[in-house]
């Protein structure tokens, strides 16, 4: 085998290493459970490696996140235990074909140069920046979604804030590249940038 082919072929396992340990043994679930009740929280400001498709999440997000850690395994400092994530500005008002999604995987800050990219969609560095969020944890299949979105928009109404930013959602546990898992177990941060009203 050339050593093109190698270097490929090492980053789908790596790829397939962190999906399957996302949906296997993945991260413990103490430090997430205070979130199954909404929380507003401050977060840092995080770097990202991030690639934009348009279209329904469903179809758009694998394409994506094979995209982006086909990048991010070829940096240096490149976590197993990361988690992806993903962003729409959109999702109110438009049919799910037409959102413009960002999905993304934290980077280190000291980052500034990517490995050369030949094919589309190219991937880039941006700063995601935080301060106040509204989030909450949902468990189960990714269709089941909106009881906890509506959940964690009523608190956010209720708490005095309104949402200043997309709607994002960082997957803990998920599908893998190569298993599907249980969608019942399924772990997703739902997450927006909130400021007082």
């Amino acid at each position: 085998m050339g050593k093109t082919v190698l270097i490929a072929l090492a980053v789908v396992i790596a790829a397939a290493a962190i999906f399957l340990f996302m949906v296997t043994k993945g991260p413990g679930f103490k430090q997430y459970r205070k979130f199954i009740e909404p929380q507003i929280i401050k977060m840092e400001d995080r770097k990202m490696l991030v690639v934009e498709l348009k279209g329904d999440p469903n179809e758009q997000a694998p394409k994506a996140f094979s995209k982006l850690f086909s990048v991010y395994f070829k940096l240096k400092g490149a976590s197993m235990k990361t988690a992806p994530l993903g962003r729409w500005a959109n999702v109110d008002n438009t049919p799910a074909s037409e959102w413009a999604g960002s999905y993304a995987v934290p980077v280190p800050d000291g980052l500034t140069i990517l490995p050369e990219q030949k094919e589309e969609p190219a991937t880039r560095i941006e700063e995601w920046m935080y301060g106040d969020v509204a989030q909450i944890l949902h468990i189960g299949p990714y269709e089941e979604e909106m009881p906890d979105i509506n959940k964690l928009r009523d608190f956010i109404t209720a708490s005095g804030y309104k949402i200043s930013g997309p709607h994002e959602e960082e997957y803990i546990k998920g599908p893998g590249m190569i298993f599907k898992g249980n969608p019942k177990h399924y772990w997703t941060l739902i997450r927006y940038n909130v400021v007082k009203k």
